[in-house]
C-alpha cells in the first residue's frame, strides 16, 4: 500500500472508530442515569422496570472499550515518530487504564441488578467510575490535546476544548451530574475533525520537544 494510501486510511480509521466510541459510551452512560437517577451510589436504586437499561449499558461497554482502543491506536500510528515519548506514554497509559476501570465498573455495576441489601458493588462501581475512570479519561483528553496542538493536528480552538474537558473531568466531575458525558462528547468532535480535514503531520515538524 502506498503512503499516501495509509495517511488517508488512519485519519478516517481513527475518525470513525471515535465516532461510534462516542455515540456507545454515551448511550451507555443515559441508560444508567435514567435507571438511576440520583446519580449517588448510596441512593442507586433501580426500578423493575428500568433493569434492562442497565442490561443493555452493560452489554455496550465491552464494545466502546474495543472502539476507543481502535481510536487510541489509530491516533499514535498517525502520530508516529514525531511524537514526545513521554506526553506519548502518559497518552497511551491514560487510555488503558481508563479502559480497564470502565470494564472493572461495568463488571461491578453487574452486581447491583442481583444484589439484596448490600452496596458494595455499587459502591465500588460508582467510584471507580467517578474517582478513577473519568481521572484517567481527562489525562487522556489532556495529552491528546497537547499532542494533536503541538503536531498541528488540531487547531487551536479544539486543543483549548479539549484543556477544558480535561480540566473539568479532573477536577469536578464526580460533583456534576452528567459530566461523564463529557468525555464522549469530547471524541466525538475530535473524531468529526478527523473526518472533516483529515491528520497530516506536518512536513517542517521534526520530533516534539
Amino acid at each position: 500500500m502506498a503512503p499516501e494510501d495509509e495517511r488517508l486510511r488512519t485519519p478516517r480509521a481513527a475518525g470513525v472508530a471515535g465516532t461510534v466510541f462516542a455515540v456507545l459510551l454515551a448511550t451507555a452512560i443515559v441508560l444508567v442515569r435514567i435507571a438511576v437517577p440520583a446519580g449517588g451510589a448510596a441512593n442507586a436504586v433501580i426500578a423493575q422496570n428500568m433493569r434492562w437499561a442497565v442490561q443493555v449499558a452493560l452489554e455496550i461497554i465491552p464494545f466502546a472499550g474495543i472502539f476507543f482502543l481502535w481510536f487510541m491506536g489509530a491516533l499514535r500510528a498517525q502520530v508516529g515518530d514525531a511524537e514526545d515519548r513521554f506526553v506519548a506514554t502518559v497518552f497511551l497509559g491514560s487510555g488503558l487504564v481508563f479502559v480497564a476501570t470502565m470494564f472493572g465498573a461495568g463488571a461491578a455495576a453487574g452486581t447491583v441488578l442481583n444484589e439484596g441489601p448490600s452496596t458494595f458493588g455499587r459502591d465500588f462501581a460508582y467510584t471507580l467510575m467517578t474517582t478513577y475512570a473519568l481521572r484517567m479519561a481527562s489525562v487522556f483528553v489532556l495529552t491528546a490535546s497537547t499532542i494533536g496542538h503541538r503536531l498541528q493536528v488540531f487547531p487551536r480552538p479544539l486543543a483549548l476544548f479539549g484543556y477544558a474537558v480535561g480540566l473539568i473531568l479532573l477536577l469536578v466531575s464526580s460533583a456534576l451530574p452528567w459530566s461523564e458525558l463529557l468525555f464522549p462528547f469530547w471524541a466525538l468532535v475530535v473524531s468529526l475533525h478527523l473526518l472533516r480535514v483529515g491528520l497530516r503531520r506536518p512536513p517542517r515538524y521534526g520530533r516534539a520537544r
